[in-house]
């Protein structure tokens, strides 16, 4: 599902709300997300998950295609842990 069809089904399963509007929440909504992680900080959706950022350190790297050996720098990255409820329907049978 891509971001626009997000906006398009919350948009016909609330037909009291503009399409605009849904845009904006949805834009709203990944925003302070991204912006949380930004400062570091973890963002838990009950039922969901939970985004946070990990730290890589650096590292000796190879390029797949030379072989030669390259120093990759330490970086944060974001990382999503999935929640109790949506493993549990994912593997429901």
């Amino acid at each position: 599902m891509t971001k626009s069809e997000l906006i398009l089904r919350l948009s016909e399963r609330n037909p009291h709300l503009y399409q605009r509007d849904v845009e904006r929440i949805v834009a709203t909504i990944f925003e302070e997300i991204s912006n949380a992680l930004a400062r570091g900080e973890r963002v838990e959706l009950r039922g969901f998950g939970a985004f946070s950022v990990k730290q890589r350190d650096a590292r000796v790297g190879r390029n797949p295609r030379t072989g030669e050996s390259v120093q990759v720098d330490a970086k944060h990255i974001p990382f999503f842990k999935t929640g109790k409820q949506l493993r549990e329907r994912l593997n429901a049978d």
